[in-house]
Order: structure tokens, then sequence, then C-alpha cells
């Protein structure tokens, strides 16, 4: 035990990233259909290192929790803004019910129980994991014209109350909005989130990483011509008379290339590449003739290239009016294989309409798209580089906005940190989807944020509080720590109720993603994700978080009003 606690104290951060690999390594076990999970994991870990007594600055863990709440904010950012509105209705209420139920759980433990109030509030700030309660039950509580001593002294109990009862408040948390809720529900948050991204895709089918057609829509055929006479404007047209797009890319004549211009009268015996939609060339070259496996100096390099549309002629007009605006000269040899908005694919439709931040995907000869690029917009260079410039300027502005404090009366009301990165997150998420040139984060990269953040300040969480809150309970008994499960499960299960049967939430995913916010609980949103899979979840959580972090904060001063 000596040796360990002399390395700790030498490097404490061998502490943290051993919390993280037992932790995770913990949460890969399952029980019958239960599994832990790697947050959950790094946090009992965590609680289980600090027994030996490690000392760590909680700058650590501001940092990893503003990194885990900005890459959040960043990534569903576009989707967050597009479902503001009326639909957003049952967030609100989802957040108020989990605010209310927890106050009234509070106040009914603390007379049952005869609490004093720095004991409720505390028991408030760790069962419900809302930190900033014990900042604003503190405040009212020098408000209530006790003696210097007994103000002391409540304040105490509330940093007692919230040590004790805030490991179960987010480990409870995880197991509530995961385990139960599925149970509950008897659905599984990864099979919605699947089919709530479909829905969204609108039948668009998104092929995974390795992942490609048997099929492919677009293909490059080569045909020995037959018949003599037609020119390649001709053959061409042809095709996009009978409903297909079809175009000659290479011709070889008498062992020799032939430069394609649309004016070329073929010949027979000619060999030509024909590119297009598999279904158009298949049916044009059972006129053109006999179709070669091969041929030598045939082949064509062929580009896939994402272009932001930023061309004010090509914006909020529908596909079938750009397409008949345009020239063939412009259209001949370029494909739209894709259209992304706000990250989500949007099927290529003629009544789809064209909007600003729209991003579509074309396919050609790198000369034909670069020419077609250079009416609709800038190419989208991908890079595995992060641009740090705009994200760290991201993560300061939103830090910077977690320091501002509006008072409703005496009630000072804060963002703070989390909730000023999220909200920076969700507004460079945004104006990244508008304009693609900067801001880039790789997927990787933003995982890896996400991931090790969220970890990171929970096993932070573990090593900080977690022999503390071992300490207070053996010495106080397990009543304290008893009543602070009852905190952290009682709301979570009423929202739960009131989401299945007064709201008919008939999703989990997005279920869940709400009911996590309300709680503020990031823990259990990081393994919601986890269990998602995508980003489905994110949208919900990103609404009622923020109003969580409200609602919350004002239990501080209430809870000492009313207990």
């Amino acid at each position: 035990m000596d040796f360990l606690r002399s390395i700790f104290h030498q490097a404490p951060e061998i502490a943290l990233f051993a919390a993280l690999a037992l932790g995770y390594w913990v949460g890969k076990f399952r029980f019958g259909s239960f599994q832990l999970g790697g947050v959950a994991g790094s946090l009992l870990a965590a609680v289980l290192i600090s027994q030996v007594g490690v000392t760590i600055d909680s700058g650590i863990k501001a940092v990893l929790f503003a990194l885990f709440i900005y890459a959040v904010g960043f990534e569903s950012g576009p989707q967050f803004f597009r479902s503001l509105g009326r639909q957003s209705v049952k967030e609100i209420l989802m957040a108020l019910v989990v605010a209310v139920s927890g106050l009234v759980t509070v106040v009914v433990i603390a007379r049952v129980f005869h609490l004093d109030k720095g004991l409720a509030a505390g028991l408030a700030a760790g069962g419900l994991t809302q930190s900033a309660i014990i900042g604003t039950a503190g405040s009212a509580i020098e408000k209530l014209g006790l003696a210097p001593d007994e103000v002391q002294r409540m304040q105490a109990n509330v940093a007692i109350g919230y040590a004790v009862t805030y490991i179960f408040g987010s480990f409870g948390a995880i197991i509530m909005c995961v385990n139960v809720l599925q149970w509950l529900t008897g659905r599984k948050i990864r099979e919605d989130a699947i089919q709530a991204e479909q829905e969204l895709l609108k039948g668009v089918r998104v092929y995974g990483t390795g992942e490609s057609p048997a099929v492919p829509d677009l293909v490059g055929r080569i045909f020995r011509v037959g018949q003599a006479g037609r020119t390649v404007a001709e053959l061409e047209a042809s095709a996009t008379a009978n409903g297909g797009t079809v175009t000659v890319e290479r011709i070889q004549r008498r062992n020799a290339m032939v430069g394609v211009d649309g004016r070329l009268a073929l010949e027979d015996g000619d060999i030509i590449l024909l590119v297009g939609r598999r279904a158009a060339v298949v049916a044009l070259g059972a006129s053109v003739g006999e179709e070669l496996q091969g041929a030598e100096g045939m082949d064509v390099v062929m580009v896939r290239r994402d272009v932001a549309i930023s061309n004010n002629q090509y914006l909020n007009r529908s596909v079938k009016d750009i397409l008949d605006s345009l020239s063939q000269e412009f259209k001949h040899g370029v494909y739209a294989v894709a259209l992304m908005r706000a990250g989500t694919p949007v099927p290529i439709a003629p009544a789809t309409m064209v909007m600003p931040g729209d991003v579509v995907t074309l396919f050609g000869t790198p000369q034909d798209v670069q020419k077609a690029a250079q009416s609709v917009g800038p190419i989208i260079v991908p890079s595995d580089k992060t641009d740090f410039v705009f994200h760290g300027l991201g993560i300061t502005v939103g830090l910077l906005i977690g320091l501002l404090v509006l008072r409703l009366g005496s009630i000072p009301i804060t963002l703070g940190s989390g909730g000023g990165a999220l909200l920076a997150g969700l507004l460079f998420g945004w104006w990244r989807s508008r304009k693609h040139t900067f801001g880039n984060m790789p997927t990787a990269a933003s995982t890896l944020l996400r991931d090790l953040g969220l970890a990171g300040f929970v096993a932070m969480v573990g090593l900080q509080s977690g022999q503390q809150a071992v300490t207070t309970v053996m010495q106080q008994g397990l009543t304290l720590f008893l009543l602070g499960v009852v905190v952290t499960i009682v709301p979570l299960l009423i929202a739960m109720l009131f989401g299945k049967y007064v709201l008919r939430y008939d999703n989990v995913a997005v279920f869940a993603g709400s009911l996590s916010g309300a709680r503020s609980a990031n823990p259990a949103f990081g393994e919601i994700l986890d269990k998602a899979g995508n980003s489905i979840p994110t949208a919900p959580f990103a609404i009622t978080y923020a109003l969580a972090n409200v609602f919350l904060t004002l239990l501080g001063p209430l809870v000492i009003a009313f207990a």
C-alpha cells in the first residue's frame, strides 16, 4: 500500500490511466444481459484506487470534461438546431419533471428523516449530480440569519452529503438510463438508434467503413462498336432520351487512342469506354456491340469529391430545376452521387430542395469534376488534421460563456464550464456545417475527445471523492448513502414513467438521451452513446442538458427554503 501511495504521489496521472484501463476491462464483463460498460467501470475502479490515497489537480477534471462536452456539442450542432421548435416540447417537459420530482423527493426525505438543510442540499447535489447546487445552497444558507458557526456547520454538511451520494448519483444514473429504461420499454437502444437513423436518412443507404455495394450504381464498361455511323453526341443522347445518363470517356481506333469529341463518328471495330448509371450503360451497350472484359489503355481514373454548394444560383431550388437549367456541356461526365445536409444524407430526388450548407458528392474524371466545382463551390479536401485554431477558439469561447452569471433575485444562474462548452460546441458545429472549408475535425479525433474526456472526467471524480465518500459512510453509517440512492432513483423512475405513458416516447434511444440530459447525467449519456453506436441520442440530450443546468441549479435555494 505504501509503495502504491508513493507512486501515485510522485505521478498521480498514473492513477488516472490505471483507473481507465481497469475500468474498461471490468466494463467488458457481462452478467446475463447486464454489462457495466467502460464509463461506470472507470468510476468504480477509480473509487477503489482512491483508497490508497491520491491527490490530483482538479484542473485536469475540468479540462477533460470540457473536451468531452465540446466534442458532443460539435458533433450534434447541425442536428440540434434543426430539431428546435414545437418538437422540443417533450424535452422541455422531461427536464421540468426531473427537476420537480427531484425537489419533492429531497424535501420529503429531509422532513421524514429530520435532516438539516445542509445535509438535504448535499443530498440533492450528489444524488442528482449537479455540483452547482453546492454553491446556490451555500449562498442561501448564508441568508438564513443563523449564527456564523451554524452557517459554517450547515455548509460543511452540504459538502458531506454531496461526497457520500455523488458516486452512486453517477453510477445509478447509468443503470437507470441504460439498463432499467431498456427493461421498462422492452426495447434496445442500439436497435432503436439504427431505426431512427434509417428514418432520418429517408431510405438513403449509408455504407460503413470497408463496405461497398456488390452492384455499384456507377460503372464503367468497355464495348467494341459493331455498327458504324453514330456520333459520340448521338450515342450519349440516345441514353438520355431513354431516361439514363452515359458518357463516352475513351475511344480506341486501330490500336491508337482518339480524342473524344461529340462530333466524332464512330467506326466499326472502335473500342469505347462507357461510364454512367449501371442500368443506362447496360441498356446502351446492347445497341453498341460486343462487351469486352478489358482492353489495354482504356482505363480512366475517376474521382469522388465533396463540394460545398456555395453558389447562390443553386441554393433554395429543387434538384429538377437545377438540372433543367444546366447546359449539356456542363453536365457532361459529372454525376451527383450523394447530397449531405448537416452531416445527414439526403435523397437526390427531383423535388429535393438544395439548401445553404448542403454538400454534394460529384463523380467523374478529375478534369470534369474540377470544372463543375468551379461553378458549384469549393472542393472539401479530405484531411486527417484537426483545425486547432477553430476548435481552440471554440472551447475558449465556451469556457468564457460558462463564467457568465445571471441573477434571478438573489439566485445566481450560470451554465458553468460544462454548459458553456456544450453551447459553444453546438454553435461551432452548426457553423462548420455551413462553412466547410475550415473547422475540420476527423471522426476519429472527435471520438477520442469524447471517450477520453468523459471516462477521464468520471475517473477523476472517483479518485477525488472516493476515499472521502467511503470514510464518511463508515463514520455516519449507510443511512445517508441509502437516502442518496433514493434521490438518484426516484426522480429518474418518475421521469421514465412520465416519458413512456404521457410523452409517449416511441424510440428508446431518443428517450435515453432526453432522460440523461434532464438529469445532467454525463456518464450515463456516454454509455448511451456507446450503446447507440450513432449520434441519435445527442440532440434530445443537448436540449434537456441545457435546461437541466438551469432547473437543477435552482434546486439549491429551494431545498434550503422547504426542507
